[in-house]
Parts: structure tokens; C-alpha cells; sequence
């Protein structure tokens, strides 16, 4: 059972809202080369067309930094920067346009360098995202719990938040991600009652894609269903799209988000003789891009089948069906028999379908 979301502050990533009860965003982050403006830009249209709703980019160098400024021209989503280290990066992010910014004031150079930082951030009240990771926490703070402990990353982050405070800015938000579920739910449960900032969530090095998109649905689905979490990124071992499909998903199960296309389809054995898989998702694409352009649309529950055993039967229950054979698929609509195709065709002709119901 779901509960009321806690109410936190709520700040503008471009124009995304962030908090406040706003609608609880997807991010991901751009995995190709940081100086490469047309590959950037694929995977941020790309991560678009799949819902996404803020990209985040890395700015290791000044190269990278000249880069983002031009990909931000052309980028149909807000763009964070991620910065390490050097706060003239996070400076000449802020210049090229950044909607937000990932750093830890800690260990960009001092206070002076905070304040400067600071200061160009506040021009256009950019947020900065306080993230905290088990691997990144200071000395003292594993020294004083012995390891990198719930408590540990809610100690740093507080640490790193009252840089900022300390310059009275809070257009913030926090992120504090272990890479297993038990130190995340504590962590987050445990930032979430003392502070009203928004929270990103994550469970960081989560791992490839079925690993890694399990443990973040256990983590982040338990604190969205508690109200804790105001926008998420799925860190996995993939294509920021894999990202992207896993958080929007995760939303639309934890009834956070618009359902998308209503694809069913078994899980085939060895009577299959077509591409079940293939097609399920070619389908599932084409629908999902059209529903993005059309909201309004009705979504007929479409089912996909490999064999006749159970095809017929699933027919009956959905509103568009196929059933496959050798090579071909028998086509239901509203359960009754309509015709055999190719396999070649099924796609366009469901798509039509769908993209026609209720006309």
C-alpha cells in the first residue's frame, strides 16, 4: 500500500520540477565519449524518446565543458553536469548553460571555491545535487563507523549540504546511494526524516541488467511506495535506454506515471516456431513511440503469442491478438479470427490497430 509522499522543497532542473509533489522524474546519464557532441546527443534523443526526463553529462575536462555548451543547444532535455574535483569546471558548466550541476563541495578545493561556485549557480538558481556514493566518503567519516554505513552517507551528505547553507543557497537536492538495498532503504529512510530537501535515488554499481535492474527496483520501488524519493536513475551496466525503460517502468508500477503501451506475451517453449520476443518488443517500441505523441490514446491490451495452445484462449481476453505458427500469425481482434499473416507483417498491421482503436 502506498503512502502519502513526504513533502519536500521543491527546485527547477531546466524545466523539470524536482520536489515540492512534483511528478517523480527519470534520469540517466550519457555513456559515451564526454568530448563527442553527435554521440552525446544521439543518446540524449534517444533516452528522450523512451520518457526520460533530465540527462546528466560528465565534465572531466575543459574540452568536455566546451562540448556541453554546444550539446546543450540541441538537447531536447535539461542537462546536468557532473563534476569532480575542479570547481573552474563546475564554473565553465554553469557558463555553457548547465540546468544542474552534480558535485560535492567538499572536494572541489575549499571554501573560497564553494563560494564562487555558489555564486554562478545562484545567477540562475541552478541546483546543486549533493552525491554522496559508498565508495566516496571521507576519511574521518569511515574512520569514525569503521565503514561506508548508512549512517556514514547520511553523515557526509549533511557535511556537504551545510557548504551550501553556509552561503544560504538551497536550490539542492541529495542523493545518498550504497550499492546494495539493505544500506540504501536505511540511508534514504533515514535523510528522508531530516531533511526537506528532494531526494534523487539510485543504488549505485548496481550492476549489469538483470542484477542490477532487480536491486534497484527492490530499493528505490520500497521508498517510492513509502513517499521517500522525488526523481530516480537506475545505474546499470547498459545503455542509458536500458536505464530509462527500467525507471519508467518502475514508476508506472508504483503508479507514478501514465501506463504505456498494454503489451502481453508468453514466455515461448519449444512448440514456438516464431520470433515471439522479437516481435513483443518491436511492438511494444512502436506503441510505446506512439503513445508518447498521442497520450490521449486508447490503449487496447495487445497480446502476443507463440503457439496455439494458449493463443486462442488469450485472444479472447484481449483486444488485439496473434497467435504464432510456422512462420506466420493468426490475427484476433475483439477474440474472433480476422486473418493469417507473415511474420514480416504482423508489426505494422498491430500497430495500425492500436493506432486506430476507437475511431
Amino acid at each position: 500500500m502506498m503512502t502519502g509522499r513526504g513533502k519536500t522543497r521543491r527546485i527547477m532542473v531546466g524545466n523539470v520540477a524536482v520536489g515540492g509533489g512534483s511528478p517523480v522524474s527519470v534520469q540517466t546519464m550519457a555513456k559515451v565519449d564526454p568530448h563527442d557532441a553527435d554521440a552525446l546527443l544521439r543518446q540524449i534523443v534517444d533516452a528522450a524518446d523512451l520518457g526520460c526526463d533530465i540527462m546528466r553529462l560528465a565534465v572531466p575536462d575543459r574540452q568536455a565543458a566546451a562540448v556541453f555548451k554546444t550539446v546543450r543547444r540541441e538537447s531536447p532535455l535539461p542537462l546536468v553536469a557532473d563534476v569532480h574535483f575542479d570547481y573552474r569546471l563546475a564554473l565553465a558548466a554553469l557558463e555553457a548553460g548547465a540546468d544542474g550541476l552534480r558535485i560535492n563541495p567538499g572536494n572541489i578545493g575549499g571554501t573560497e571555491k564553494v563560494k564562487a561556485v555558489v555564486a554562478a549557480a545562484r545567477q540562475r538558481m541552478v541546483p546543486i545535487r549533493i552525491g554522496v556514493n559508498g565508495g566516496s566518503l571521507e576519511g574521518d567519516i569511515l574512520k569514525k563507523h569503521g565503514a561506508a554505513t548508512a549512517e556514514a552517507l547520511v553523515e557526509s551528505a549533511l557535511r556537504h549540504v551545510a557548504y551550501l547553507e553556509a552561503e544560504d543557497y538551497r536550490e539542492i537536492k541529495i542523493s545518498v546511494k550504497a550499492s546494495d538495498v539493505a544500506r540504501t532503504l536505511a540511508a534514504y529512510r533515514m535523510l528522508s526524516a531530516r531533511t526537506e530537501y528532494p531526494l534523487h535515488l539510485g543504488v549505485t554499481e548496481a550492476g549489469t541488467l538483470i542484477p542490477g535492474t532487480v536491486r534497484s527496483c527492490v530499493a528505490l520501488g520500497a521508498l517510492l511506495l513509502e513517499g521517500i524519493g522525488d526523481t530516480v536513475r537506475v545505474s546499470l551496466t547498459d545503455a542509458p535506454e536500458k536505464e530509462v525503460r527500467v525507471g519508467v517502468e518502475l514508476l508506472r508500477a508504483a503508479g507514478m506515471r501514465a501506463p504505456g503501451a498494454a503489451v502481453t506475451s508468453c514466455p515461448t517453449c519449444g512448440r514456438t516456431k516464431v520470433d515471439v520476443a522479437a516481435v513483443a518488443a518491436r511492438v511494444e517500441d512502436r506503441l510505446e513511440r506512439f503513445y508518447r505523441e498521442h497520450p490521449e490514446a486508447p490503449r487496447p491490451h495487445v497480446a502476443v503469442m507463440g503457439c496455439l495452445v494458449n493463443g486462442p484462449g488469450e485472444a479472447r481476453h484481449a483486444d488485439i491478438a496473434v497467435s504464432g505458427g510456422d512462420g506466420k500469425f493468426t490475427l484476433f481482434v475483439r477474440g474472433q479470427r480476422v486473418k493469417t499473416l507473415p511474420e514480416a507483417e504482423v508489426i505494422d498491421a498491430i500497430a495500425g490497430l492500436a493506432a486506430g482503436w476507437g475511431i
